[in-house]
């Protein structure tokens, strides 16, 4: 056998003391070996569903282990090199936000996310190479024990507070999809955020506002009016968090003494043909030009209802109250919404 023709790269089997078998592959090139650990198990079959399990592992192992013997074959004979983990991080990252803008929410999880990053990595110049499973275990540390809510706001506040559970899985999940998406594009070959467990979502009960507790709240004074004005537009519409924020003057009509949202669902694609009661077009405020958003300065989900949450508080009211409780208020009021008086600010 011709030996340039011999496989280059095989996968083997490691026993671990839990009772596991790890696979890596070991890989042979130009006379050096070196090991690459897949992070995938397999377990004990006891079960079908252990032997099925293991059956899918093994695929994937094989699926992997090819794609490293074409890669080692397009390098050695001089093709493209197939990955390019000299690319900066930050700008592929920025590159992904910009991909965001048409969604003013989304993008404000993506740009507070690059803060808490610029924060943790001080070089700025860092290359994918230098992404490491280790330098993933330290970031996601950052955010369990580090990061606070609102140092990345550049307005003045009084306390700095730590993230919340599910800002935490939001933000690693932001590293992850774009660790996963530079795999995909092929800027590494191995991904580092593989086989780290993320954040476990934090799990609470359905909270609820009474009606006589938007009363409360409505004529209570949040540190955020724009924010205040939002919150209470959603108890009188139902209208989801996103769409209110995409919300403009054009797509809000007058006909006679009664106002007409007709909008298009952000989350449905839908189009939607909405009356609305008096109060509630009170708290749009005055009318600009069609193009003009309604409802501004309403930034990330986490910033919104960490406002909420001590406007609900210093209305006296004991609840874990988030801007998407407002949605599910509206429901509950139904037809009641004409005893809401005074509540525009």
């Amino acid at each position: 056998m011709d030996k340039n023709k011999k496989e280059r790269v095989n996968l083997r089997k490691r026993k671990m003391p839990s009772g596991n078998t790890s696979l890596y592959l070991d890989v042979f090139i130009k006379g050096e070996r070196k090991y690459e650990y897949l992070k995938l198990y397999l377990v004990p079959e006891h079960t079908r569903a252990d032997k099925e399990k293991n059956r899918q592992t093994m695929q994937l192992a094989e699926a992997i282990r090819a794609k490293r013997t074409v890669e080692i074959q397009n390098n050695e004979y001089g093709f493209k090199s197939a990955y390019a983990e000299e690319t900066l991080f930050f700008d592929y990252y920025k590159a992904m936000c910009e991909k965001r803008l048409g969604s003013k929410g989304n993008w404000g999880n993506w740009s507070s996310y690059l803060k808490h990053l610029e924060k943790y990595e001080r070089n700025h110049r860092i290359t994918f190479a230098q992404i490491t499973p280790k330098w993933v275990e330290g970031f996601k540390n950052y955010l369990e024990n580090k990061a606070c809510a609102w140092e990345n706001d550049s307005r003045e506040r009084v306390k700095d507070r730590p993230l919340s559970r599910n800002s935490k899985l939001s933000y690693f999940n932001k590293l992850r999809a774009c660790l996963n998406q530079a795999f995909d594009d092929r800027i590494i070959a191995h991904n580092p955020i593989r086989g780290i467990e993320g954040f476990k979502v934090e799990e609470g009960t359905r909270m609820y506002l009474t009606l006589d507790e938007v009363k409360k709240l409505s004529q209570t004074e949040c540190e955020y009016p724009k924010i205040k004005r939002a919150f209470l537009f959603s108890c009188l519409t139902g209208l989801r968090r996103s769409d209110i924020l995409k919300l403009t003057w054009g797509e809000v009509h007058q006909q006679g003494d009664f106002t007409r949202i007709i909008f298009r669902q952000k989350k449905t694609g839908g189009q939607e043909y909405l009356d609305i009661t008096q109060q509630a077009a009170e708290l749009m405020g005055d009318r600009g030009n069609p193009n003009d958003y309604i409802f501004t300065d309403i930034y990330s989900p986490t910033c919104t209802n960490e406002a909420i949450k001590r406007w609900v508080l210093r209305a006296g009211i004991h609840k874990e109250i988030t801007f998407h409780v407002a949605r599910h208020c509206a429901f509950s009021f139904s037809l009641k919404f004409n005893s809401l008086q005074n509540i525009s600010t």
